[in-house]
């Protein structure tokens, strides 16, 4: 029989070797935190686009990590666009970069990368942490005559381009350089990190009501954006990051001036998107505005089209009926009547692998054609903050955790 001493000696051996083995890291891989749907940025910068000119976008984070990647895409440009002196940084205040945070970014090892027309790059990790819910400066030069600029048009927030010509100041932290405001998001389309497999991407898909039109700008009050804090305070946190790929404007079934049909643009905006486990569909009022849509069919087999293509890609599907506009732009009864059959049938068609009622959170219960007086951002198409902050409340957490 072994002895007790024996015994114990054995075992501190065994436990020995066993610390001496290196851990095998957690895999991991990218995640969206930040993500605006790409699109021609129209009017403000003419035919020749930027030239010789340095851009900062501010962008805002829904989920910490490290191993931050960024995305830049010329999907709608006519000619390659030359990229230089890309960097990431924790913005401070107006243009400006906390001191000692802005990291230059790297193309397959290259400080400067060429985008061709009708393609997107994806940056090289960069050896650095954000935090959840903090603002990213995303700086880089554009060298040369860029043409028309592909980014997103409503962004709801500030940001920068310089002005000297030639002078490349995308690596300075100060904000100085950089005194032409802008509202739109040029170039840049996603921010990443690497995350746990088990983290997975949420993508908010619609128009301009996701897109956060009516919102206070600069505020980051949204309703993704304030998902996304819900997530980070419950029992989801740090397993979800969140990407807005709404567009103002936009319509499900023919391209206009919000771009591209959401038929067309669901691959590229969720499918293609890192890690996406999870698609919240909050679209076609603008289809319904203006006679697209004429019979509330002409929607829901557009949103089978759109399950069908998640479906196929083990993607969960969550469908958000449509919210009032009575008093809107181009309100009628008889479209209206269009918008209750719609919400009829993604409340009850059992097609989603979930639904939250959009419509229910916002209505004014007296007049349920139009929005709650406290929710309106004052055109009566839009929410104002109160009505997103009633939206996101309103989400029950739980449609995340979907699976296929």
């Amino acid at each position: 029989m072994i002895s007790w001493t024996r015994a114990f000696a054995v075992l501190a051996t065994v436990l020995a070797v066993v610390a001496s083995v290196p851990a095998q890291a957690a895999p991991v891989h990218p995640v969206g935190t930040w993500g605006a749907s790409a699109d021609e940025v129209g009017g403000a910068t003419g035919a020749a686009g930027l030239a010789d000119l340095s851009v900062r976008n501010l962008v805002h984070t829904s989920l910490g990590g490290s191993g931050v990647r960024i995305t830049l895409s010329n999907v709608f440009g006519d000619r390659p666009v030359t990229f230089t002196s890309a960097h990431v940084g924790l913005a401070g205040d107006g243009a400006a970069i906390v001191r000692g945070t802005n990291r230059p970014v790297t193309f397959a090892g290259a400080d400067r990368v060429t985008v061709a027309p009708g393609t997107e790059v994806l940056s090289d990790p960069v050896d650095a942490t954000v935090s959840a819910d903090s603002t990213l400066a995303v700086s880089f030069h554009v060298l040369g005559e860029s043409g028309p600029i592909t980014g997103h048009d409503v962004a709801t927030q500030i940001s920068y381009v310089s002005e000297a010509a030639g002078a490349d100041v995308a690596g300075e932290e100060s904000g100085a350089a950089f005194t032409r405001q802008i509202s739109s998001w040029y170039w840049v389309e996603s921010v990443l990190v690497e995350k746990p497999r088990r983290v997975r991407t949420a993508v908010l898909f619609g128009d301009s009501i996701t897109d956060g039109n009516g919102s206070t700008v600069g505020a980051n009050r949204r309703w993704p954006d304030l998902l996304a804090d819900r997530i980070a305070s419950s029992r989801f946190a740090d397993r979800f990051g969140v990407m807005n790929e709404g567009i103002s404007a936009n319509r499900v079934l023919v391209d206009s001036t919000g771009g591209q049909r959401g038929l067309e643009r669901f691959r590229r905006d969720v499918l293609d998107q890192p890690g996406v486990s999870t698609v919240v569909v909050l679209e076609g009022i603008n289809d319904i505005r203006w006679d697209d849509a004429d019979e509330a069919s002409d929607l829901t087999d557009a949103y089978r089209d759109l399950i069908a293509q998640a479906h196929a890609e083990d993607v969960c599907v969550v469908g958000a009926t449509l919210t009032p506009y009575e008093g809107g732009s181009r309100y009628t009864p008889a479209r209206d009547r269009v918008r209750v059959a719609v919400n009829e049938w993604i409340r009850t068609s059992g097609e989603f692998d979930g639904v939250v009622d959009f419509d229910a959170a916002t209505r004014d219960p007296e007049r349920p054609a139009r929005f709650l007086p406290a929710y309106d951002s004052g055109d009566h198409l839009h929410p104002g903050d109160a009505g997103y902050a009633a939206m996101a409340e309103a989400f029950d957490l739980s449609l995340l955790e979907c699976d296929r």
